[in-house]
C-alpha cells in the first residue's frame, strides 16, 4: 500500500520534473527522496521512472498514476476549502419558516444581516400560518419557525417568545385615528374587518366585545392581517390586528390605535426539541432575536410561561 511519504514525494518529482527540486521541495536530502520512489515502486510492482544518465524519466505508468494522485489532491484542497467555508459560515443551508406579519419587516431584515456575514449559506424563508410552521418544525423541514400559536407537541420548543398587543387599524382619515385608546364601546356598530374566526386574535376579539355586551358589525372576514389592513387602506372598514402589519403601510394611508381590553398577540421562536441548532441556524436565532429585542412593538416574556 502506498503511504502518504511515497505519495507525496512521486508528486513532487512528477511537478517539479527532477529528484534534486523534489528534494529541496520537501526540504530533505536528494538520497532520501530517491530511495521512497524506489521502495513505491516495489511496493506496485511496476517501475515508475527510466534510468538515464543520473536522472529519472517518467514512464506511461507514471504520467497516468500522476494524473490520478493530482485528482486526490485537488479533492483534499476542496475538501480542506469547504471545511474552511463551513468554519466561516460561508457555506451550508438554512430554513425558516414565519407567519406572515413578522414577514415584512422583521423576518426580511434578519435574513439581511444574516446573509451580510455568511454570504454563502443558502437560505430558504416560506410563509405559513403557525399550525404549518409547527408542522414543518417538528419535520425538520424548517430548521426554525416563528410562529404565533404555541406549540402542545414534544417534539418543538420554543428558544424565545414575546408579546405584543393588537391595534385598531383605521384609514388616516377616520374621525377616530387620533384617539389613543379604542374600546368595544367605541366600535360598536362600525364596520368591521374580521380576521379568519380560526385565527387566535379573533378568538380575543369575539370574547372582548361579548364581555362588552356588544355585537360586531362584521361586514367582511379577511386573512392573513396584510389582506385585513389593505382593505381597510380602502375604506371598506376598520380592523384588529397585530401592530407588525399596518407598519408596512404609511401614516397617510393607515393609523393605528391601541385597543382595550388588550388583545395580547405573542410571536415565538420555535426550533425542533431534540436537535442541536446548525450554527446557521443558532446565528439568524441570535439576529432575530436582537431584532425583536430592539422592536418598540413587543416585549420579551419568558417562553415557558
Amino acid at each position: 500500500m502506498m503511504t502518504e511519504r511515497q505519495i507525496t514525494a512521486f508528486r513532487q518529482v512528477m511537478r517539479l520534473g527532477s529528484v534534486t527540486a523534489a528534494a529541496k521541495a520537501l526540504s530533505v536530502s536528494q538520497p532520501a527522496i530517491s530511495r521512497v520512489i524506489g521502495e513505491l515502486e516495489m511496493d506496485l510492482g511496476f517501475a515508475l521512472f527510466e534510468r538515464r544518465a543520473g536522472k529519472l524519466f517518467p514512464t506511461p505508468d507514471a504520467q497516468c498514476l500522476a494524473s490520478e494522485v493530482e485528482r486526490m489532491f485537488y479533492g483534499l484542497g476542496r475538501l480542506d476549502q469547504f471545511a474552511r467555508e463551513m468554519r466561516g459560515l460561508h457555506h451550508g443551508t438554512l430554513a425558516v419558516a414565519s407567519l406572515p406579519m413578522v414577514s415584512f419587516r422583521m423576518v426580511p431584515r434578519a435574513l439581511s444581516q444574516f446573509l451580510g456575514l455568511h454570504g454563502g449559506i443558502r437560505v430558504t424563508h416560506n410563509v405559513h400560518n403557525s399550525p404549518r410552521i409547527v408542522d414543518l418544525v417538528a419535520a425538520g423541514q424548517a430548521d426554525l419557525g416563528v410562529a404565533q400559536m404555541t406549540p402542545v407537541r414534544n417534539d418543538v420548543i420554543r428558544l424565545a417568545s414575546w408579546r405584543s398587543h393588537c391595534v385598531v387599524v383605521l384609514p388616516a382619515a377616520h374621525p377616530l385615528a387620533d384617539c389613543k385608546v379604542l374600546r368595544p364601546e367605541d366600535l360598536d356598530d362600525a364596520p368591521l374587518i374580521a380576521l379568519s374566526s380560526q385565527t387566535v386574535t379573533a378568538g380575543y376579539v369575539t370574547e372582548r366585545f361579548h364581555h362588552a355586551r356588544i355585537t360586531p358589525n362584521i361586514v367582511l372576514e379577511s386573512q392573513p392581517s396584510f389582506a385585513a389592513c389593505g382593505l381597510v387602506a380602502e375604506g371598506a372598514g376598520l380592523s384588529i390586528t397585530d401592530p407588525f402589519t399596518p407598519c408596512i403601510f404609511p401614516d397617510s394611508v393607515l393609523r393605528t390605535v391601541s385597543f382595550e381590553p388588550p388583545i395580547p398577540f405573542d410571536v415565538h421562536l420555535l426550533a425542533h426539541a431534540d436537535k442541536a441548532l446548525t450554527r446557521s441556524a443558532q446565528s439568524f436565532a441570535d439576529i432575530f432575536e436582537g431584532i425583536m429585542e430592539d422592536s418598540p412593538l413587543a416585549t420579551r416574556i419568558d417562553p415557558d410561561a
